[in-house]
């Protein structure tokens, strides 16, 4: 199939951008790097009356240092994101998922903004987002305003940004020294989440969890925190028993789909595997 008919709008300037969503209304849509977009575009799930291209907004790209955190650009490809030298040292949880996007090509079209904006509870970096306790900006026609990660997924495909807002950059405390690793099963190559872990670890030289982030993918229709498994792992010593302990608390309060991928008890069992695997990789145990 082909899209619907809709007006191409490509502005050069962040300004431009806002103004143009506003303008088209609320049936518009932004489009980043199309790799999500454009499949639903083709198969008129969504007819939008205009598309915002910002492809050629280049102040909505890059990695940069601010103090104690890095700050991404929504429109940072997820290959730039992954081999970023600021990414790798800072926040290597990040560095760590985007190598398990799709396959090369889209890394190299697809933006990080534009994976956490599209919002599938099966996208692998929403988890991470909420791990490293991301805070996203978003810029509208009110002006600009920063919402936390945790706040920023509200439902299946759905986000706290409103009809004339962009996602224009998101902001990762540092987390250096952290160690890292995201788990993912998926049932072929570069096909999407069935169940995935972002696991993040500060650990000590005597081997002691000081602190401890775990993301958890497709466990509900947004991302979330396994809270129960951070609170049995700190201040603990790495140990695979303690980590498999731990790790049997990881569907705690989640609420795992049922569809033709995988039952909520399938994934109930594999997000407890897929945790303590993690963990155990972060860990270096």
């Amino acid at each position: 199939m082909i899209p619907s008919k809709f007006d191409y709008l490509a502005p050069t300037t962040l300004d431009e951008a806002v103004s143009a969503l506003a303008d088209a209304g609320e049936d518009a849509k932004v489009i980043a790097g199309g790799q999500s977009l454009m499949p639903v575009l083709r198969l008129r799930l969504n007819s939008p009356t205009a598309l915002v291209d910002l492809g050629r907004v280049a102040e909505l790209r890059g990695v940069r240092e601010d103090g104690d955190s890095i700050v991404v650009g929504a429109m940072t490809t997820h290959h730039d994101v992954m081999t970023d030298s600021l990414v790798v040292a800072h926040a290597a949880l990040l560095s760590d998922a985007e190598q398990t996007v799709a396959d090369p090509q889209i890394r190299h079209r697809g933006t990080f903004g534009g994976s956490l904006a599209h919002a599938d509870p099966a996208g692998d970096l929403g988890a991470v987002a909420v791990a490293l306790d991301a805070t996203m900006t978003v810029v509208g026609p009110n002006g600009k305003r920063d919402v936390a990660a945790e706040d920023f997924f509200t439902d299946i495909f759905s986000t706290a940004l409103e009809p004339d807002e962009i996602l224009v950059s998101v902001r990762i405390p540092k987390h250096t020294g952290w160690t890292a690793h995201y788990e993912k099963f998926h049932r072929v190559a570069q096909s999407w989440s069935i169940i995935a872990v972002a696991a993040t670890l500060d650990v000590d030289d005597d081997g002691i969890i000081r602190e401890a982030a775990i993301g958890l993918t497709n466990m509900r229709a947004v991302p979330m925190r396994a809270r129960a498994v951070e609170e049995a792992l700190v201040g603990q010593s790495a140990g695979v028993d303690v980590i498999g302990a731990a790790a049997d608390h990881a569907a705690d309060g989640t609420d795992p789909m049922s569809d033709p991928n995988a039952d909520a008890e399938f994934r109930t069992h594999l997000a407890k595997v897929l945790t303590r695997r993690a963990v155990v990789t972060a860990a270096g145990v």
